[in-house]
């Protein structure tokens, strides 16, 4: 008798949790269909931290890629964007391949945007304040007429902009200020 209670009450805070989820992230995407938003996507799963020693930009095989779970991921992220009618202006990219990959497996069309480049790991993190201020300058520059400005990149340039802390594959809304809106986790 004591367990089917237990069972109850976990099942009751279940289904009490996920009807909000769905809800969050229903309201998350009405954000991004009312346009001239700041759609940061993490990079999909790629596993592993970091970049492994003697990595070039230009070579992907010298890189932490995506995963097959992170290129379906990134497949889902697009599905979702046309599933949600959600209207893009322009895709901006990282240069590390498993941003590049996520934004090709996602929308196709895209352009690398140096400001995107990860600033997590040595020598890479003396350029977080160039990058910034360039990213900081273009977003203030931008106007999407309704559209939105998609950005795949890292977690380090996304915490450093909105204090947000997303997992592979989340989507963080924000207003042209860097406010966090509403995120959606795609995993």
């Amino acid at each position: 008798m004591k367990n089917r209670i237990i069972s109850l009450i976990l099942n009751i805070i279940l289904f009490s949790l996920f009807p909000f989820q769905i809800n969050a992230s229903e309201q998350s995407w009405n954000l991004a269909q009312e346009g001239d938003k700041i759609i940061f996507i993490r990079h999909s799963l790629a596993p592993g931290g970091g970049d492994p020693p003697g990595f070039k930009i230009n070579d992907c095989k010298t890189q932490r890629n995506l995963s097959s779970k992170g290129i379906n991921q990134s497949k889902k992220i697009g599905k979702l964007f046309k599933k949600n009618k959600v209207l893009i202006d322009q895709t901006l990219s990282s240069q590390w391949c498993r941003c590049k990959d996520t934004a090709k497996y996602a929308f196709g069309n895209f352009k690398e945007f140096v400001a995107l480049n990860s600033t997590f790991q040595s020598p890479f993190n003396k350029n977080e304040p160039k990058q910034l201020k360039e990213l900081y300058n273009f977003i203030k520059k931008w106007d999407g007429k309704g559209r939105n400005l998609v950005l795949v990149t890292h977690y380090s340039i996304i915490t450093a902009v909105t204090n947000a802390v997303p997992s592979s594959g989340e989507i963080i809304i924000t207003d042209k200020n860097f406010e966090v809106l509403g995120t959606i986790k795609t995993n």
